[in-house]
């Protein structure tokens, strides 16, 4: 297998600003790979930053020519760039929040009337190409989407977008068709490894964005199994055993936690995309979201059920999360501050997420470098990951510990926001150093966590034998 399809496995979130606690925008994503070990970098690129005028795939040789200017952004690259950048997720210097891919898969019939296209624009450049180059969530969609109907697509995703007022959804279903709708202000969404979006009405264009061309499409070669309507979920998606087991039990654990009144089978393959929360939606919330693993119910892999319910459904928060990220767009006085980064490295399940500016220069010194065959516990991936692997030797008994040390953090990052707000400037070197300050403070919490960890794991050896104290 290629190693550009080795990003495969992602669970997404997204709300619009009236659904959250302080009216912001919120997309957020779990990247999850087909191994438990792919070392990530968090970085900010400047404006100045030199490109090349042409980029070029290193996994499937597509190219695109780059406008001579482009915008600072930040990125989580894999530290392996040999097959792509990958860069992920990021929000650049006009504050909109990019999160790219969630993985996607269409029915044949409209693969054979519209296949992928081998060089066509995949993951791997994805957000590199777009969002340097947008002002708006809405620029990114119709940036997007001219690529797909031009150059064509390598692979079916979703695609996440943000700015201060409109969060969207992007689905590229086919060769060279995709839809994308605007989540309504007062909603949310959670979506897994599936086509998601449903009826679209082609007289709103406020609210949605299709290429051209995708009626017809559908009309021509009899690909709407419905009666009426533009269900493009029945149109383009799959329904499958796969489905019922692999992805929509993680939307309805999602619906579950959001919108507890509604009774839904984690099976059913009409889940709804769109949902109103039964309370506003705060960071933490959707930290949980990512963080899960179908807690409180018979399917947690951690839990008390039978060991077929906890291996039936595949879970949010894996061993393979590469990187977790909630992107949040602020109405902050000063724009700088609005651009938010909550990250985190490995695990979701073990791991904080750290705050940091995107309009910064760095997010600190331990997240931007990193060797990618050798641990190195001063480095933020390597530390985090190291701490995962600890903690799953025994789950059970490190619960407490973990949610005490998460809060722990996230205590001190909701702190450190706050404390932004005395900064005398706000130019990209200085909300660099408070990244870094940041950055610092929070591994040391790390580290001590993982001290804690490390001696606490040496009691459960299995070489062990009550030790007869006068010998």
């Amino acid at each position: 297998m290629s190693k550009r399809y080795t990003h495969a496995a992602c669970t997404s979130f997204l709300a619009g600003k009236k659904a959250t606690l302080d009216q912001t925008t919120l997309i957020a994503r779990n990247e999850d790979n087909f191994v438990a070990v792919w070392p990530k970098r968090a970085v900010i690129h400047s404006a100045t930053e030199l490109v090349a005028p042409q980029f070029v795939s290193k996994g499937n040789q597509f190219s695109i020519e780059l406008p001579d200017t482009h915008l600072a952004y930040s990125a989580t690259p894999d530290t392996d760039s040999s097959a792509g950048p990958y860069e992920e997720s990021g929000i650049n210097s006009q504050n909109v929040a990019m999160s790219a891919t969630e993985s996607a898969y269409a029915n044949e019939r409209i693969l054979a009337f519209d296949p992928l296209v081998d060089n066509g624009i995949a993951e791997d450049a994805m957000l590199t190409v777009v969002l340097p180059y947008i002002s708006t969530a809405r620029e990114g969609i119709n940036r997007l989407g001219k690529i797909v109907t031009t150059s064509g697509a390598a692979e079916v995703n979703g695609v996440l977008f943000s700015d201060q007022q409109e969060v969207w959804y992007m689905e590229i279903v086919s060769g060279h068709h995709f839809v994308a709708q605007r989540i309504p202000d007062d909603s949310y969404a959670v979506v897994a490894n599936q086509l998601a979006i449903q009826e679209i009405d082609f007289n709103n264009s406020t609210d949605f964005i299709v290429s051209d061309g995708i009626q017809e499409f559908v009309k021509k070669n009899k690909l709407n199994p419905d009666d009426s309507g533009f269900n493009s979920r029945h149109i383009f998606g799959t329904r499958d055993v796969s489905d019922q087991h692999y992805n929509t039990p993680r939307v309805w654990y999602g619906q579950k936690l959001f919108t507890p009144n509604v009774d839904q089978e984690p099976t059913s393959l009409e889940l709804p995309f769109i949902r109103k929360a039964n309370h506003k939606i705060s960071v933490e919330d959707v930290e949980r979201l990512l963080s899960s693993h179908y807690e409180e119910t018979k399917f947690d892999p951690l839990g008390n059920g039978t060991d077929a319910e906890k291996t039936r459904f595949r879970a949010i928060s894996l061993s393979r999360t590469q990187n977790s990220h909630i992107l949040q767009i602020r109405n902050e006085k000063q724009s700088e501050l609005n651009g938010l980064i909550w990250q985190g490295f490995a695990t979701s399940a073990y791991t904080p997420y750290v705050p940091f500016f995107a309009n910064a220069t760095k997010f600190g010194s331990q997240y931007q470098t990193i060797d990618l065959k050798n641990v190195n516990l001063e480095n933020a991936y390597w530390l985090y990951r190291s701490i995962s692997t600890l903690v799953d030797t025994n789950p059970t008994h490190f619960s407490s510990a973990i949610q005490k040390y998460k809060k722990q953090v996230q205590q001190y990052g909701l702190a450190r926001i706050q404390a932004a707000n005395d900064l005398k400037d706000f130019t990209p070197d200085n909300l660099g150093r408070f990244n870094q300050k940041t950055s610092d403070e929070t591994l040391k919490l790390a580290n001590n966590f993982f001290s804690e960890l490390l001696l606490s794991s040496a009691e459960f050896s299995k070489l062990t034998f009550t030790m007869d104290q006068s010998l």
